[in-house]
């Protein structure tokens, strides 16, 4: 059956209070679609559904769902239920679990868990929110130097129940620095009296557990990694980033960077399940502080007041030109923003993008000032028409300039370019949009 099936025969079965049947469509689904059906359940449902599944398909299914709905199931279960859970977690799943929930409770899932599993979590917990180590997993094949393909095997083949990934496996020295690595496939292959040492690829890509979790995103992607090795400074391998972790990462990045270009703050719990109150505080910053920087637009309309008095026509020109500034700088700014994310650009490509935009925006702005011309003369005459063409011009390379420099400037100075929101983009290119555009009228029409 499909997951809708699924989902509709499940809510069915709970309607008649169907024991059987339940458990039945439970097993039935995957561990990401029951995760997907319980999100949307009670606590007390949610636990009951969860428990119809064996100990390790329920932890899996736990640990598809948000950390919020894990935190709320979790203060709901015993501390001996829960600990059972944390054993068959993924490591790194249960570290951000455990940081969310109250001391007691912590204390209380330590004292029942094995040693090496309690420092385990102890470990992966005290890493800095963002970093590398806050999304690493311990869980991972490891094989000292030195030994032969055959001993190669059997550790791996101990080891493989507890990794969550086995596809590439790490060689370490005596000090647990990590020399090389090798993929299942070279070890398979390879003659079981091979050493390793000879067979490993020691050309590696890692990164530090400090560094922030972007960065292994970016790696995993730029170098197409199914699994990113993490060292301490000491270059000893203490975790990896798998790629579904780092796709994880790429999305939250990606969400955080659409809401900053919006001017909306972060959304911890999303946007389905957020408040009023939280969505009102998230918005209402920026909308007050770009309202103050309008106000600059009504200054410059005050400052050209006898130009409008002269030629009241120029109004109807005021919204379509300032518009359309603020358009195009969203548009640079946008490209721009994303541009500086994905590493395609950099710093040192000022010059080249400059000089590039420069041409773009230039023929962008012949081709919307050809296009207004004939509704100037139309309008206003030839003089009129002379105006909202040459401003339109001017203001949709300037507007253009403005948004592909401003996420530039911010990134200079260490800011997050993401700051360089449309509305903030579009409130400078309106600001200075009037000024363009009535300083011209004002040359042309010979009212200086």
């Amino acid at each position: 059956m499909t997951f809708e099936e699924l989902t509709q025969a499940l809510n069915e079965a709970m309607d008649q209070e169907d024991t059987l049947a339940i458990e039945r469509l439970v097993a039935e689904m995957q561990p990401p679609d029951l995760a997907e059906f319980v999100r949307h359940e009670s606590p007390e449902v949610s636990l009951k559904l969860l428990t119809h599944l064996p100990l390790e398909e329920r932890a899996e299914a736990f640990g598809y769902l948000e950390l919020e709905k894990q935190c709320e199931l979790a203060l709901k279960m015993t501390e001996e239920g829960l600990s059972q859970l944390f054993v068959h977690m993924n490591s790194d799943e249960r570290a951000d679990l455990f940081n969310e929930l109250p001391e007691e409770r912590q204390e209380g899932i330590l004292r029942r868990m094995a040693q090496d599993e309690r420092e385990d979590i102890r470990r992966l917990a005290s890493y800095e929110e963002g970093t590398a180590g806050a999304v690493m997993t311990s869980d991972y094949v490891t094989v000292p130097a030195g030994v032969t393909v055959g001993r190669a095997l059997d550790i791996v083949r101990q080891t493989a129940p507890n990794a969550e990934t086995i596809y590439q496996i790490y060689i370490l020295d005596q000090a647990q620095q990590l020399l090389g690595t090798l993929s299942l496939r070279q070890l398979i292959l390879a003659k079981p009296e091979a050493v390793v040492d000879g067979l490993m690829t020691t050309d590696l890509v890692s990164i530090n557990v400090h560094e922030e979790q972007e960065e292994a995103s970016r790696l995993i992607s730029r170098y197409d990694l199914l699994a990113l090795p993490v060292v301490d400074d000491q270059q000893r391998l203490v975790g990896i980033v798998t790629y579904d972790d780092a796709m994880d990462v790429a999305e939250e990045e990606a969400t955080e960077d659409i809401h900053k270009s919006a001017s909306v703050g972060p959304l911890d719990e999303g946007f389905g399940k957020a408040r009023i109150t939280s969505l009102y505080r998230r918005r209402v910053n920026w909308l007050v502080l770009l309202v103050f920087a309008n106000i600059l637009s009504g200054a410059g309309i005050a400052f050209y007041e006898e130009t409008i008095e002269a030629y009241v026509v120029l109004v109807f020109f005021l919204p379509l030109l300032v518009a359309s500034g603020g358009n195009a700088g969203s548009q640079a700014s946008t490209l721009m923003i994303r541009g500086l994310a994905t590493g395609d650009v950099g710093a040192r490509d000022w010059g080249k993008l400059l000089s590039r935009e420069l041409v773009v925006s230039a023929s962008l702005g012949l081709t919307m000032a050809a296009t207004i011309a004939g509704i100037g003369f139309w309008r206003g005459g030839m003089d009129i028409a002379q105006v909202v063409a040459y401003s339109m011009f001017a203001i949709v390379v300037v507007g253009s300039l403005i948004g592909m420099s401003l996420p530039f400037m911010l990134n200079k100075l260490g800011w997050d370019p993401a700051t360089a929101s449309a509305p903030l983009v579009t409130s400078i290119a309106d600001i200075v949009g009037v000024l363009i555009y009535f300083a011209i009228a004002t040359s042309i029409l010979d009212l200086g």
